[in-house]
């Protein structure tokens, strides 16, 4: 049975957080929505909005059950975090260490006692140029700054889009791949330092051996040959990572009409 729709025991006192790039939420808002309604969960982390700050949909979202903090950006990029039943605690709006950075790929606010950090990190294409190197700079100011994070004790959820691909067992055997940003030695090792010893990589810690994907390319029928990568990964500091109960990918819902080409990855925690 594909990652995601296995059953699992019944789980007492649960939260679902689930990160899910939709690569435009208002022309795949009904997709959203329907994927919310199914899979309820308690937190939710959206990347690639491509929509401004005033053109996201607060009402409709309200009207599903769920809170919003984002941080909008026309055409490009974009990120929120979605609450169900509450108001999630904004604490911050940007990533820290680039004043200069104005692209937006960071969010982060509190939800029951859980820090949600929800990340878009760049993309780097094309290998080599300056692209790949904001990615890398990028990633590292990520790396410092859940550093800080995690010195605070509290459990905490790093969840997004890392457009890394970290091992041969997260991509579709392929050489088609090889000059992208996504596979770069540099990238896996920014990945690799930043999980570290001190974070957790939830769908790894519970399929240490599986081939499993997250985002497959609309061009040449990469969903219908399940040519995918898993590019969507949810970090778990020490105090969440004990609280681990399950984790796995709604894979079918990237097989739905008008579907982003990524697939929402989902935790749970006791």
């Amino acid at each position: 049975m594909p990652l995601g729709l296995r059953r699992t025991p019944a789980i007492v006192d649960a939260v679902l957080i689930a990160t899910f790039n939709i690569n435009n939420i208002n022309r795949r808002l009904p997709n959203l929505l329907e994927w919310l309604g199914e899979r309820k969960p308690d937190v939710a982390c959206l990347q690639e909005l491509k929509a401004d700050q005033a053109s996201f949909p607060e009402k409709e979202l309200s009207k599903a059950g769920y809170r919003a903090v984002w941080v909008g950006q026309p055409t490009w990029n974009g990120v929120a975090i979605l609450a169900r039943g509450v108001e999630p605690i904004l604490t911050r709006t940007a990533l820290p260490g680039d004043p200069a950075d104005k692209q937006a790929r960071y969010v982060e606010a509190a939800v029951n006692g859980v820090l949600i950090a929800c990340l878009y990190a760049p993309n780097g294409n094309p290998w080599p140029g300056p692209k790949f190197d904001y990615k890398l700079a990028w990633l590292k100011r990520l790396r410092l700054h859940a550093t800080e994070l995690r010195k605070s004790g509290a459990p905490i959820v790093l969840a997004g889009d890392y457009n890394v691909v970290p091992t041969e067992l997260d991509i579709y055997p392929s050489k088609s791949y090889a000059d992208n940003a996504l596979v770069q030695p540099e990238s896996r090792a920014a990945f690799k330092r930043l999980v570290g010893r001190s974070w957790t990589d939830a769908i790894r810690s519970l399929h240490p051996d599986e081939r499993i994907y997250t985002f497959w390319d609309y061009k040449r029928l990469r969903w219908p040959r399940d040519a995918g990568l898993r590019l969507d990964h949810v970090l778990l500091s020490a105090p969440a990572a004990k609280r681990l109960a399950g984790a796995g990918v709604d894979k079918s819902v990237r097989g739905r009409d008008n579907a982003s080409d990524h697939a929402p990855v989902w935790v749970k925690l006791r």
